[in-house]
């Protein structure tokens, strides 16, 4: 009987990774995934191009997922479906880009089920850090220990994707996660529209914790520098505990150039350089405006050319001094790296 039954689990496992396959466009020749043109699960690589500017040595990129659906399966109350996308694969794409170091940040399909995210900076060693996804009020102070021995440096908050725009909601949030944090000085990391930035300001000034805004610190490039927030956003990075994620570019901007985002990157470069990390939001998931619910199908990937992104990066630097900082030394202090 116990045989049946593992004969049983194997080919439904078997089938369900059939249908992710097939979903995703994903190619069932193994030995062809292993070609240059795609990462070892079959992800498009012949889009991403090296940066004409190569990365300094143990530059980090600050936000990027696993998904392991197969292995960790993801949490029955989530927003979206994605493919898979291994720690493999993502050696595949740093590779490609020149990028030696990687914040892994927990995905909100996984909810607080961390297993798939320590599984994953186990595989990579002291190349990683992690970002947790947990509930402060239920978790032990024995498991936060166990997460930092493992390399987790922060907690994330994902409003954006809850639909989260009540500040007093997001005030008590970063309170709790605050308390969780504090046995380990880990950053609290947030993923919020600017407005609702705004509105919890001075919890984040009068904290004695770093924070990392996600995603540009959730403006957009269409609404100009007179935007609710900016001004904000740019008295956050003075007081020198905000930190902002120069990532996905494609959340902040409409134009496939993102040509309108230089002038804000260059103004927040000007303000506080010491404060910026840069991040490709690896694997790229869709936009969660654009999702309709049905978790029964796989959402694809965005196709970004991060070479293009990351020279885009390099132009709105004033000299590599800069670049560097962005690109390792403010990484490293923030998450702990090895100077």
């Amino acid at each position: 009987m116990a045989q049946d039954t593992q004969t049983r689990r194997a080919f439904l496992e078997s089938v369900t990774m059939t249908a992710i396959l097939s979903a995703t466009g994903i190619a069932a020749d193994r030995a062809q995934a292993q070609t240059p043109s795609s990462t070892p699960s079959g992800l498009a690589l012949e889009h991403v191009r090296a940066p004409r500017s190569i990365p300094p040595a143990n530059s980090c990129d600050c936000h990027a997922h696993i998904f392991d659906p197969l292995r960790f399966p993801y949490a029955a109350k989530r927003t979206y479906t994605p493919g898979p996308a291994t720690v493999a694969d993502l050696i595949a794409f740093e590779k490609r880009i020149g990028i030696d170091r990687v914040v892994l940040v927990q995905p909100s399909g996984y909810g607080t089920d961390n297993r798939c995210l320590l599984d994953a900076l186990e595989q990579l060693g002291q190349r990683a850090r992690g970002v947790a996804v947990i509930d402060p009020k239920q978790i032990a102070p024995t498991e936060i220990d166990a997460l930092h021995a493992a390399g987790v440096r922060s907690i994330r908050l994902n409003l954006e994707v809850q639909g989260e725009h009540r500040s007093n909601y997001a005030r008590a949030a970063i309170v709790d996660a605050l308390n969780a944090a504090a046995a380990h000085n880990w950053s609290i990391q947030i993923y919020a529209d600017l407005e609702l930035i705004q509105s919890v300001a001075d919890t984040i000034a009068q904290a004695h914790t770093p924070f990392v805004l996600d995603h540009f610190g959730g403006m957009k490039a269409e609404k100009g520098f007179e935007q609710p927030g900016f001004d904000t956003l740019l008295e956050l990075l003075r007081g020198g505990n905000a930190y902002v994620k120069l990532s996905a570019p494609y959340r902040a901007s409409k134009l496939s150039s993102y040509a309108n985002l230089t002038p804000f990157a260059r103004k927040l470069i000007e303000t506080a350089p010491d404060r910026l990390i840069w991040a490709s939001d690896w694997p790229h998931t869709g936009s969660s405006g654009k999702r309709s619910g049905d978790l029964r199908q796989i959402e694809p990937f965005r196709q970004i050319d991060e070479g293009t992104v990351m020279d885009l990066l390099h132009d709105w630097m004033p000299n590599d001094a800069t670049y560097r900082k962005i690109l390792v030394e403010n990484p490293a202090r923030l998450y702990g790296f090895p100077a």
